[in-house]
C-alpha cells in the first residue's frame, strides 16, 4: 500500500525521476523519459503492480536526508540490533537510464529484506525474468514488449512470479551495491559493472550547481532546494520541463480530480525558466528556448498548451482500469484532456520569461523574436474569445480577467522589446491594443461595488490568480484596487489560512467534489503582501508554508491543513517556482523598507 505522499522523497537524472518512500520502497517510476510508461506502479495500486524495496525485517525507525545540497538521498534504517543507511541516486551523464542503491552497514547488524518486482506498462505486464552472472554478481533481466530492465548485484534469487525477494544480514563496514538500469528489448545490455564513484560525482555536481545561488532571500537553504527541483523536472536533453514526475495524485481523496502532469505546460515552464534566471541561473534559458522554438515552430495558431517531453503535441486522455489509484482515487488517467484546451495566459507568462531572459543576457535572440512577434500577433486576433483559464476548467469557456490580464502582458512585454532593442513590429498598433485590453480589464473585470477584480467577467467570485496582477505589472501592489482584491480573496478563499484557487462550490470548473489549498496559490498571497507593502504578514506566512515542506524539503501540489497531509501529484514544480518566486519578492520588500 502507498505511504502518505509527504513520506516520499525524489531522486533523478533530468530524464526522468523516482518516488522514494521512508519504508525503501521505490514505488514510482518511468523509463527511460519522465512520460515513459511506470515499471514501478505501485504508487498508484499495490506492491504488485511494481515495487523495489528495502527493508529491515524488524522494527526501525527512519530518518532521511538528501547529501548536501544534492538529489542523492540518504535513508537511515534504526533497528534495536543496529544502524543501516540506504543512499539512493539515479546518475546522470551515463548514457543509459538507471537507478543505484547502496546499503552501508553502520553499527551492529540488521536483517534486511529486499524485493524487486517489476510490472511494466503501469503495472499490467508481467516480464519475462531470467538470471545470470557477470565478473561474479548475479543479474536479473526482466524483459517485456521494447523494455528490458537489468538488477545487478550481489545476491539475487528469482522467484516464480519473477520478481526477486531475499533476507541478508547488512553488519558494520559491509557496503552492498545494486544497480537496475534500463535499454531497449532489442539491446544487448552494456556497462553493467559497479561504479563506486558515482555517487560522490553526483553529490559534487549538484553542490557546484546549487552554491551558484548566492542570493539574499529568506530561507535560502529552501529557495536552493526548490531550485534543485525544479531542475530535476528539466529534461537535460530535450529542454522540456514537467508540471510533477507522477500522475493521478488526487486533489481530493476518492475523486476524479486526477491529471497527469508528466508533461511540459508553457505556462509551467516560463514560470520555472523566470525562477531560473532570477536565481541566477541563465544558461539554463538557452536549453529551453530551443524547445520551445523547435515545439512550437509553424502555424502560431495552433500553439497549444502542453506538450510532451520531446515537443510532441499528441497527448490524448485515457483511463486506465486495472489501476485502483491513490487511495481508491478513481480514474487513473494518462495524458491530458487539457491538451485540445484554449488559454489565452499561456503566451504571456511565455512572454514574460522571454523578457527576463532577454534582460539577464543584454541582448535580444535572432531566432526567437520573429517566432514572438507571430505569436503575439496571432493572439491579437482572438484576444476577446472566451477561454479555459489558467485553472484549465471543463466547464463553459468564460471570460477569465486573469487571462485577459496575461494578454495584456503578452503585448507589453512585446512592446517592451521594441521600445528597448529596437526590434521590428508593428509598435504603435500594439501600444493601442495594449492600453484597449487594460481598459477593458479595468471596467468588466473589477466590480466596484465589491471593490475587487473578479474571476471572470460574468461573477463576483474572485479567484486566486489574481493576486498575481501586480506581480505581473499590471497594477500597483498598493492600488486601492489590488488591496481590496486581497482583502476578497481573504474573505472567501482562505481556508484554515491556506489559499483556494477558487470556491469549487460556484460550478465554474464543471467537476464534482472537491479540493484543498493549492500550495502556489499561498504563496502568490506572500508576493502580494509584499507587493502592497504588507512585510511582515507576508514573512509570517512564508515562514509558515516553509513549515509545510516534508523533511527533505519537498511540495505537493495542495496541503490538506485539517489532516495535516499533502494532496496532489507530487514534487509540483508550480508549487517549488511561486515558493522561489515569493522569497524573492519579499527580498525586494525588504529593499525597499530599508530604503525608506
Amino acid at each position: 500500500m502507498a505511504l502518505p505522499i509527504e513520506d516520499y522523497a525524489v531522486i533523478g537524472d533530468r530524464r526522468t525521476a523516482a518516488l522514494v518512500g521512508t519504508n525503501g520502497s521505490v514505488d514510482w517510476l518511468c523509463l527511460p523519459r519522465f512520460d515513459s510508461a511506470a515499471c514501478l506502479a505501485g504508487l498508484l495500486g499495490t506492491d504488485d503492480h511494481g515495487h523495489w524495496q528495502f527493508e529491515p525485517d524488524a522494527r526501525y525507525t527512519t530518518t532521511r536526508r538528501y547529501v548536501g545540497s544534492s538529489a542523492v538521498l540518504e535513508t537511515t534504517f534504526t533497528t534495536a540490533d543496529g544502524v543501516v543507511t540506504l543512499t539512493d541516486l539515479m546518475p546522470r551523464n551515463d548514457d543509459r537510464a538507471d537507478v543505484v542503491r547502496k546499503l552501508k552497514g553502520v553499527r551492529g547488524t540488521v536483517r534486511m529484506r529486499h524485493e524487486w518486482r517489476i510490472r511494466l506498462d503501469y503495472g499490467r505486464v508481467r516480464p519475462w525474468v531470467q538470471r545470470s552472472r557477470v565478473d561474479g554478481e548475479d543479474v536479473i533481466t526482466a524483459i517485456g514488449g521494447p523494455d528490458q530492465l537489468v538488477l545487478h548485484g550481489p545476491r539475487l534469487p528469482v522467484a516464480s512470479d519473477g520478481s526477486h525477494n531475499d533476507e541478508f544480514d547488512v553488519a558494520e563496514g559491509d557496503e552492498l551495491v545494486f544497480t537496475m538500469a534500463w535499454f531497449p528489448s532489442y539491446v544487448e545490455p552494456s556497462g553493467l559493472e559497479t561504479q563506486h564513484d558515482r555517487i560522490e560525482r553526483t553529490v559534487r555536481e549538484d553542490e557546484a550547481w546549487a552554491e551558484r545561488c548566492t542570493a539574499a532571500v529568506p530561507h535560502l537553504d529552501v529557495v536552493r532546494r526548490s531550485l534543485l527541483t525544479l531542475r530535476l523536472m528539466t529534461d537535460e536533453v530535450t529542454g522540456g520541463i514537467v508540471a510533477a514526475p507522477t500522475t493521478s495524485l488526487p486533489e481530493d481523496f476518492g475523486g476524479e480530480r486526477n491529471w497527469d502532469y508528466r508533461y511540459c505546460w508553457l505556462r509551467d515552464a516560463a514560470l520555472t525558466l523566470s525562477s531560473l534566471v532570477r536565481a541566477g541561473y541563465t544558461e539554463e534559458a538557452d536549453l529551453w528556448r530551443a524547445w520551445l522554438l523547435r515545439t512550437i515552430a509553424g502555424d502560431p495558431g495552433s500553439m497549444q498548451v502542453l506538450y510532451s517531453v520531446d515537443g510532441s503535441p499528441r497527448l490524448p486522455e485515457m483511463e486506465l482500469g486495472h489501476l485502483p489509484g491513490y487511495a481508491d482515487s478513481r480514474p487513473v488517467r494518462i495524458g491530458n484532456g487539457a491538451v485540445v484546451q484554449t488559454q489565452h495566459d499561456i503566451l504571456g507568462w511565455v512572454m514574460d520569461a522571454l523578457a527576463a531572459v532577454r534582460d539577464s543576457e543584454g541582448m535580444p535572440s535572432s531566432a526567437a523574436w520573429p517566432l514572438q512577434r507571430a505569436l503575439v500577433a496571432e493572439l491579437a486576433e482572438r484576444w476577446r474569445d472566451p477561454d479555459n483559464g489558467l485553472w484549465e476548467i471543463r466547464g463553459e469557456p468564460r471570460t477569465f480577467t486573469h487571462s485577459r490580464v496575461m494578454i495584456w502582458v503578452a503585448l507589453d512585454r512585446a512592446v517592451r522589446a521594441m521600445e528597448v532593442y529596437d526590434l521590428p513590429g508593428p509598435l504603435e498598433e500594439w501600444r493601442a491594443l495594449r492600453d484597449e485590453v487594460r481598459a477593458d480589464v479595468l471596467q468588466h473585470g473589477y466590480h466596484a461595488d465589491r471593490g475587487t477584480f473578479v474571476q471572470h467577467y460574468d461573477t463576483t467570485e474572485v479567484d486566486a490568480s489574481l493576486l498575481v496582477l501586480p506581480l505581473v505589472g499590471f497594477i500597483d501592489g498598493d492600488d486601492p484596487r489590488m488591496l481590496g482584491t486581497i482583502r476578497a480573496v481573504e474573505e472567501d478563499l482562505l481556508h484554515e489560512g491556506l489559499v483556494l484557487r477558487y470556491r469549487t462550490e460556484s460550478g465554474v470548473d464543471g467537476l464534482a467534489g472537491d479540493e484543498h489549498p493549492f500550495v502556489a496559490c499561498s504563496f502568490w498571497l506572500v508576493s502580494a503582501y509584499a507587493a502592497a507593502g504588507r512585510v511582515d504578514e507576508a514573512h509570517t506566512l512564508f515562514d509558515r508554508l516553509v513549515g509545510l515542506l516534508n523533511d527533505v524539503g519537498l511540495l505537493s501540489e495542495e496541503y490538506d491543513p485539517v489532516r495535516k497531509r499533502m494532496v496532489g501529484n507530487f514534487p509540483q514544480a508550480f508549487s517549488h517556482l511561486a515558493l522561489v518566486q515569493a522569497a524573492f519578492h519579499l527580498a525586494d520588500a525588504d529593499e525597499r523598507s530599508r530604503q525608506g
